[in-house]
């Protein structure tokens, strides 16, 4: 009887292609919404673990800002600071920085804009860069202001037709030519919003003194306490210290500013799950719309037959076949909605991710809450209609016109 239930109601959606059609379209607008959704929002998720992925629950960041005594003033942040950090703290073990800004590198007749990183030995150790040949600055060299460079994986991949060009040649870099050293292997790893596969790395006394100059780049301290519980009062010891290092009174504002990388990852994953939040609302009221559509659908049907409910009824069929028979036409349109939305969603994660240039990954979750929700908007909003036909009087049915 079931079987014979289920196959009548497809037979009566067939009849009425282009309704049920229309029909499934919020179904499978919902559905496809839904599954783009959670691939935004997982791609979002990764994004933030490979941008922090350098950095360990012990890290600490130091950035200069603006201060606001008076006249508006540039931070005092600088690089030397680590070396006060490394000799006055009880709580930090260790303490590296980076002087960053962009130039336009060139090799021979290839050119691009990257970005350039003045840094200290001490940075290769913490940061995961791992040199595919070549070598890193000594401590002379930098001393000396050698024009030395070890170049990221993207850049000797965009300058270079081979590789076995690179260590040896002379770039150009701000119009300073400057020989390359080394060059590390693909990580895929984020420096705050740089890639390290896209930068050139140079000592911090030469990007200062030739590429950068002295207040033509952004200052950036990486510190790492000792240990995890540290953080809090690591974090307020190396604020007392750069203070009194940059001459602060009480009255004056911080001229740079501290986050923990615990916190930070806090706040960037609690950004993305708000826009997956949101936009997965945007998707329920889609398919709760949609659902409304197919009651109103379904009413249309049982008051079109109404009289072969009253001829169902008077042969001998039971309350619970006639609802049986809207219910599952109900939930049909929605379950075929939902596999149509899961279909279009998984093949449009690769458009949309190749054309919008959203971190966009394909999750599993995204498709079983679809076809899901689909489903029960099909059994919640389909019931009604399905109950008022099932409880039709057959005589009155067998009147209608």
């Amino acid at each position: 009887m079931q079987l014979e239930i289920i196959k009548m109601a497809f037979e009566s959606l067939f009849s009425k292609k282009t309704r049920s059609f229309l029909s499934m379209l919020g179904i499978i607008i919902g559905v496809f919404t839904v599954i783009a959704v959670f691939a935004i929002g997982k791609g979002a998720e990764s994004a933030v673990d490979d941008q922090f992925a350098g950095l360990s629950a012990k890290s600490i960041i130091v950035m200069g800002s603006m201060g606001k005594q008076g006249p508006k003033t540039s931070s005092k942040l600088d690089i030397e600071d680590v070396q006060v950090i490394k000799e006055e703290s009880k709580y930090i073990g260790t303490a590296t920085g980076i002087v960053q800004g962009n130039s336009t590198i060139s090799y021979e007749s290839n050119e691009s804009s990257y970005s350039v990183i003045g840094t200290d030995l001490d940075f290769f150790d913490i940061s995961n860069l791992k040199l595919v040949a070549g070598r890193l600055f000594t401590e002379e060299e930098m001393e000396n202001k050698d024009k030395l460079t070890i170049l990221g994986s993207d850049v000797v991949e965009d300058l270079y037709e081979n590789s076995s060009q690179v260590i040896g040649s002379m770039v150009t870099i701000n119009n300073k030519k400057l020989e390359v050293i080394g060059y590390f292997e693909e990580t895929g790893a984020s420096l705050g919003r740089t890639s390290k596969d896209e930068a050139v790395y140079i000592s911090y006394q030469v990007a200062q003194s030739s590429i950068l100059g002295s207040k033509g780049g952004m200052t950036m301290l990486t510190l790492e306490a000792k240990e995890v519980d540290d953080i809090s009062l690591a974090s307020e010891e190396v604020t007392s210290i750069l203070r009194e290092e940059h001459g602060l009174k009480s009255s004056q504002e911080d001229d740079f500013k501290i986050m923990d990388a615990g916190s930070m990852v806090s706040a960037a994953q609690e950004s993305a799950s708000l826009m997956t939040t949101v936009l997965t609302l945007v998707a329920v009221i889609v398919l709760l719309v949609s659902g409304i559509g197919i009651m109103n659908v379904m009413f249309v049907t049982v008051a079109e037959r109404t009289k072969e409910i009253g001829i169902a009824k008077a042969i001998g069929a039971k309350q619970g076949d006639i609802l049986s028979q809207f219910l599952f036409e109900s939930i049909i349109l929605s379950a075929v909605g939902g596999i149509v939305g899961i279909i279009l969603g998984q093949s449009a994660i690769p458009l949309i991710s190749k054309y919008s240039g959203l971190a966009v990954t394909s999750t599993s979750i995204g498709p079983i809450i679809g076809f899901t929700f689909s489903t029960l908007v099909g059994v919640v909003f389909g019931f009604y209609p399905a109950l008022k036909a099932s409880r039709l009087d057959p005589v009155d049915a067998l009147r209608s016109e």
